[in-house]
């Protein structure tokens, strides 16, 4: 034989029989959980080209065209924005329809704010437009400073300051002998959610309720005013929702949707809707009137940084308010859009944000509509190149968020039993901006979104979000016992969600696993919810560039991607197991609090401790003697929580054999029932009878709280009772959140036994 042909021969041979080792040899993949090894493989390679595919001046275009005029509820750009993303929906290729209900939404008709005492004073009430900002002088379409849901009232009173209107502000009223009863109160926005201010103050006995904002929080204390800063400006306003935490929604349908022929509420039978006028203003207005107070100087805590003494009053200021609105029933126009899982359609993974706004709204809720919105068209894309999605993917974006929630709540009671029965997760945004990775949600989901964003490069450093999150918490953690936890646990915590947006719905009443995914932290403003929320804002003083919105894009769309195309659902169980036991010993160490805080608070009044420190030339209230609370018996939780921590280690122990050698059991296993399992797993923390006196709010876990609002009050329906020192109530119902922990281990258990069987 030729040489030549021989080595050209030998050669072809060794080719041939070294291929399979190629092949058997090649490298291996980054696991991703509940995938196997081969599927990681290929889901890497879609992941990478959703990051690739995702682009900044596209988010960029999206929040200008949103934000070019004033969309709020029942506004002529509202709808015009929904029919363009239901345009832009269609056009990247989903099945996309608008839903309509129809809700309850007061705006402005009169507005009036003038001291008559001790010297005359009208509030203007009017924030001015800017020459620098082009969108701010659409005054014709903007809805001027209100609180949605105040009801109407005309009243004349003096005036109290009552710092943030929190119920511990006013026990400090209570202590230098100053009621409220009969007066109108001026409180400044801060600690206490908008909401709470007239609430309490109503409880109180007021009959009135202003609200500012005080530069020390939001304005020249904080930065630079706009328009050379980011911070509120002298003019500036804040307008929101007022409407109470009793349940979301259109406040005439509590617990169904709002459609045409819904039965509706008379309007004085809402109960979301405040007992008292309310009206927030600009610190320009507010100062006049609260310079015009005497009484005693604010304790320290209350002042703010207006160039004044702050006192509380009550009085000589004498104040005139009058708020009335029309109570219309307006159109929301929620948007979906449906791209069909090919293998199981009936399993859905849920997307979404709002897209209404107080006014131009490009921060909030702009900024993170216009992500959702960029992973959608990305998404469309990897399908067109042959991506196909086991599980239905659902783009959503809401409207009628700001007054209430409104579009989402009336979706989710319209479609409870299909949306219990088929949703995987939800999964929202809201406003983002620049910074650090924030996430809240349903723990189950927890150690899932930490292996996202460790997979999500920091458009700033060479980190991850994920590390540069772990970096920002470590500086920031007060105490060596949270800086070691956040070194030495796999997965950073997940903080619990409240009701501050159109998560609730999903998480708290239908008991949907839900989480919220933004960014923030390096962008500090005052535009919240005023006319200067608009473009030129945010391209000066947020996410400049838009590059975190497009990390937001890609940590979403990633989400949403492992979540529809998994073997085996990603959720894990041990970490909300030691959450809620962490939860608990909060309890325990809130009741040893209380009971060691009143003893001695009764020891010292026994004593005479507050007469004798008390100035004889001011006013000083001891306080009432107390019952000391009661033991409580925290066995059935303890108990239940053995359960939960066993049934967890046991699901583990499965995924973890699951997951062995590369994933190949999830490979060739029938996981079909087991997810139908886990999809139902969180369903189990709800109780239909819902929280006492909140019967809407079914979770036992996780609840916004009756006087936090937007904050979050784990197992709700004990730590109420405890707040309001009803101890009897709070002892009846461990027992019962108890039976609700044994329901969810007994579901976890299921589960692993299911996919033990599923992987042998």
């Amino acid at each position: 034989m030729n040489p030549f042909v021989k080595r050209v021969s030998a050669l072809l041979c060794c080719l041939t029989l070294c291929a399979p080792i190629a092949q058997a040899q090649q490298p291996k993949v980054s696991p991703i959980e509940g995938f196997s090894e081969d599927h990681a493989r290929s889901q890497r390679e879609w992941e990478a080209k959703f990051r690739e595919g995702v682009s900044a001046e596209n988010i960029r275009s999206y929040v200008q065209r949103l934000s070019a005029r004033p969309h709020h509820v029942g506004s002529a750009y509202d709808k015009d924005n929904a029919e363009w993303i239901l345009a832009k929906f269609k056009e990247w290729g989903y099945d996309a329809k608008i839903e309509t209900f129809e809700v309850l939404f007061p705006t402005p008709k009169e507005r009036v704010l003038e001291m008559l005492a001790p010297t005359h004073f009208t509030a203007k009430l009017q924030e001015p437009a800017l020459a620098v900002d082009p969108t701010s002088g659409q005054t014709a379409e903007q809805l001027p400073g209100y609180n949605a849901y105040s009801i109407d009232g005309d009243v004349t009173a003096p005036l109290v300051y009552v710092n943030d209107g929190s119920r511990d502000d006013y026990e400090t009223l209570d202590r230098l002998g100053i009621s409220v009863k009969g007066a109108i109160v001026i409180a400044r926005y801060g600690d206490a959610w908008r909401g709470v201010k007239p609430k309490v103050a109503a409880e109180r006995g007021a009959i009135g309720c202003i609200i500012y904002s005080d530069p020390h929080e939001d304005g020249f204390f904080e930065g630079v005013a706009y328009p050379d800063g980011a911070m509120r400006p002298r003019d500036g306003v804040q307008r929101g929702s007022v409407m109470d935490t009793d349940y979301p929604g259109d406040p005439l349908t509590p617990g169904v949707g709002s459609t045409k022929d819904a039965k509706r509420l008379p309007i004085k039978e809402a109960t979301t809707i405040t007992k008292i006028p309310v009206l927030p203003i600009s610190w320009a207005d507010a100062q006049p009137l609260l310079a015009a107070l005497t009484g005693p100087v604010a304790p320290e805590p209350w002042r703010g940084a207006l160039p004044i003494t702050y006192r509380i009053g009550p009085g000589p200021a004498k104040v005139h308010l009058k708020v009335t609105s029309n109570w219309d029933i307006k159109p929301v126009y929620d948007v979906i859009a449906r791209l069909p899982g090919a293998q199981f359609p009936d399993e859905w993974v849920i997307r979404g944000n709002h897209h209404d706004a107080w006014v131009n709204g490009a921060s909030d809720p702009d900024s993170g509509m216009a992500s959702v919105l960029e992973e959608a068209r990305v998404t469309s894309e990897l399908v067109k190149q042959g991506w196909k999605p086991k599980r239905t993917i659902i783009f959503t974006a809401w409207d009628g968020e700001e007054p209430g929630l409104l579009g989402s709540t009336e979706w989710v009671e319209t479609h409870m039993e299909e949306l219990q029965k088929h949703t995987v997760a939800y999964i929202n945004s809201d406003n983002t901006g620049r910074g650090f990775f924030r996430f809240n949600g349903a723990h189950s989901l927890e150690h899932f979104i930490n292996d996202v964003a460790r997979d999500i490069p920091d458009p700033e450093t060479s980190l991850s979000i994920w590390k540069r999150a772990q970096l920002n918490r470590i500086h920031r953690a007060s105490a060596a016992e949270d800086r070691a936890d956040l070194r030495s646990r796999a997965d950073l915590r997940m903080g619990a969600l409240g009701d501050g947006s159109d998560y609730t719905s999903f998480m708290h009443h239908a008991g949907i696993a839900a989480m919220d995914i933004r960014f923030g932290g390096e962008d500090q403003g005052g535009e919240y919810h005023s006319i200067y929320d608009d473009f030129y804002w945010y391209t000066h003083f947020s996410d400049t560039k838009f590059v975190y919105g497009k990390a937001l894009s890609q940590a979403g769309g990633m989400a949403m991607m492992r979540l529809a195309d998994a073997d085996l659902l990603p959720l894990q169980f041990e970490n909300a197991a030691e959450t809620i036991r962490r939860y608990v010993k909060d309890l325990q160490k809130s009741l040893k609090s209380s009971q060691e805080e009143i003893r001695e608070r009764n020891k010292q009044i026994e004593e005479g401790v507050y007469t004798a420190i008390a100035d004889p030339q001011k006013t000083s209230v001891p306080p009432p003697v107390e019952a000391v609370p009661i033991f409580l018996n925290f066995a059935p939780l303890e108990n239940a929580l053995e359960n939960l921590d066993r049934s967890a280690a046991r699901y583990a122990s499965a995924l973890k054999k699951a997951q062995a050698n590369g994933g190949a059991a999830l490979a060739n296993a029938s996981l079909e029932k087991v997810n139908t399992l886990l999809i139902q797993t969180e369903r189990h923390y709800t109780s239909p009878d819902g929280l006492p006196d909140r019967p809407w709010f079914r979770h036992q876990i996780y609840a916004p709280g009756a006087y936090t609002g937007y904050g979050a009050k784990p197992i709700a329906a004990v730590r109420e009772a405890m707040d309001k020192k009803d101890w009897k109530l709070a002892d009846a119902q461990i027992p019962r959140i108890g039976r609700i922990l044994d329901d969810e281990a007994a579901a976890i258990n299921d589960s692993a036994v299911e996919l033990e069987k599923a992987i042998q």
